[in-house]
């Protein structure tokens, strides 16, 4: 959806007001109180009304907006943002756009956005060939770490590095022929904010993100990757001392480049404890870049009972 058809769509509040109240009815409202599905509506004060107990419902609570008092129209904006490019919108270039006052409930706004991503993400997982491999993004400290006012290391175990696990689906092409270009296809791809690359830490994300029955692991030779092989069907690890990476795990280290620059480029820097999120938003957007209309389906998944 570009600039010119959302805003004929909705050019009002009152109309981003009632197409949000249509999603919310597809979804179905859940009674806080009894936990009852079925619910009158209020037009007059625009409330729900449980059948079975008389609890109220308001049409933001419960879902992305709960406890937001930004207009409709502005959460409609940042979910075409959002959704309308490649690429990504910072919370103080979204409050320029919206002429807001006040920078922190923007940024609030587009943060809950992100995780309604990352909701989304977590309801499949990958299966076939996957390639693995770790990436160190530069983060900036929490608070707690900065009291401290340790003398930052540098390389790998800098405090401003932060790891993250990339996951990509991948198949061989058998009809590459350009030796420029990766000789894999990629589908699907996850990354995941992690502390440490314990073998516990690495088997319960990798649960948790793949079908393990279903699944042939690519890596690198790490010593951390050793103990994977149980996890998976298949476990092929790869020397890369005489072999350039990119030809090995082309679509992780693309991956890793991309997001980098797109961070860099976006957001100039991006806080620790919220790493994960802006992670989230790249392979959301990544993993449905072949879907006609991405902006109804996240907010399909904004209006969710049961994730809020």
């Amino acid at each position: 959806m570009n600039i010119f058809e959302f805003f004929k769509k909705f050019p009002n509040e009152e109309s981003c007001r009632i197409h949000f109240k249509n999603h919310r009815d597809k979804v179905g409202v859940i009674c806080k109180k009894c936990k009852g599905e079925h619910h009158y509506w209020l037009s007059t004060i625009q409330y729900y009304k449980c059948k079975q107990c008389g609890f109220r419902t308001s049409l933001k609570s419960g879902t992305v907006m709960e406890n937001s008092k930004l207009p409709f129209q502005y959460w409609y904006i940042a979910f075409m943002f959002a959704t309308s490019t490649k690429k990504s919108f910072s919370s103080l270039e979204i409050q320029r756009q919206l002429n807001h006052k006040f920078y922190e409930p923007i940024w609030s706004m587009m943060h809950k956005i992100r995780r309604v991503m990352c909701k989304a993400d977590e309801e499949y997982k990958l299966e076939g060939s996957i390639e693995l491999d770790e990436g160190f993004f530069v983060t900036v400290p929490n608070k707690e770490e900065r009291k401290e006012k340790q003398e930052l290391k540098r390389g790998v175990g800098s405090q401003r590095n932060s790891k993250v696990l990339v996951m990509v689906e991948s198949e061989l092409n058998p009809n590459q022929t350009n030796q420029h270009k990766a000789n894999r296809i990629v589908k699907r791809l996850k990354m995941v904010h992690i502390e440490d690359y314990k073998h516990n830490t690495l088997s319960k994300e990798l649960e948790k993100a793949v079908e393990t029955k279903k699944t042939y692991l690519i890596t690198d030779d790490g010593r951390h990757y050793s103990k994977l092989k149980g996890l998976v069907k298949s476990h092929t690890s790869i020397n890369t001392k005489n072999l350039k990476s990119d030809k090995v795990l082309p679509w992780v280290h693309k991956t890793i480049s991309n997001a980098k620059r797109l961070f860099l480029g976006i957001h100039h820097s991006i806080g620790r404890d919220y790493t994960q999120n802006y992670l989230s938003e790249y392979c959301f957007k990544f993993n449905r870049r072949n879907e006609v209309d991405i902006f109804d389906e996240l907010l399909l998944c904004s209006v969710k009972n049961t994730w809020y």
